[in-house]
């Protein structure tokens, strides 16, 4: 359990919104809370700060990791004079 301490016009602020979105202003705190240590986890964890952009750019050949020895080979030799 824990206890704190708002001014009084975070306290109206709080009353407000929870008027507002029907929801307890406990409800309402604990929310706020929820989301504010996510973002901060978020922030302290650099894979997930460019989380919605991994793989979004991808060659679309999903073999890549597999051929590219010979992928390279075809390359060079298309380089080389004949």
């Amino acid at each position: 359990m824990l206890s704190l301490r708002l001014s009084k016009e975070l306290e109206e602020k709080v009353e407000a919104l929870s008027k507002r979105v029907k929801m307890s202003k406990s409800d309402v705190v604990r929310e706020a809370i929820e989301q504010y240590i996510a973002s901060q986890e978020a922030a302290l964890n650099p894979s997930l700060i460019g989380e919605d952009l991994w793989g979004n750019y991808g060659s679309g050949e999903g073999n890549l990791s597999v051929t590219y020895k010979k992928k390279l080979k075809e390359k060079l030799h298309a380089k080389m004079p004949h």
